[in-house]
């Protein structure tokens, strides 16, 4: 039978690794069946368990990062790969607080010169 996922997510890290273990182990004999007997059947039911070993194996690292990212929430750094991808040019970008900075002579100059304002009257 298929494995549904939002049973996966209930279950622990051990009973997940221990289903991974057999799902890898009926996997293994399936294609030593497909060698030796051929049957189509075979061929289908080895797709289903390798899809059933790939949700697995998603369901333990989307727990695990989860578990991670409460973890270092409000922490000063981040480890990498829980960071926020982007490219890398807007990773290298200057922050708005930096961009939006003004030096002393520029805030003079603001606060002496402010920008006119005209009144048109038609």
């Amino acid at each position: 039978a298929k494995v549904k996922t939002y049973e996966l997510r209930s279950q622990t890290k051990a009973e997940l690794s221990k289903q991974l273990e057999e799902l890898k182990a009926e996997l293994s004999s399936l294609r030593v069946q497909k060698v030796s007997a051929g049957n189509a059947s075979k061929v289908a039911k080895i797709h289903n368990v390798r899809k059933s070993i790939a949700r697995v194996n998603t369901v333990i690292s989307q727990t695990t990062r989860e578990k991670l990212r409460a973890f270092y929430a409000g922490k000063k750094y981040l480890p990498l790969d829980l960071r926020t991808k982007k490219t890398r040019a807007i990773r290298r970008r200057l922050s708005v607080e930096d961009a939006t900075r003004k030096t002393l002579k520029q805030k003079k100059r603001i606060q002496h010169f402010p920008q006119r304002k005209y009144v048109s009257v038609i």
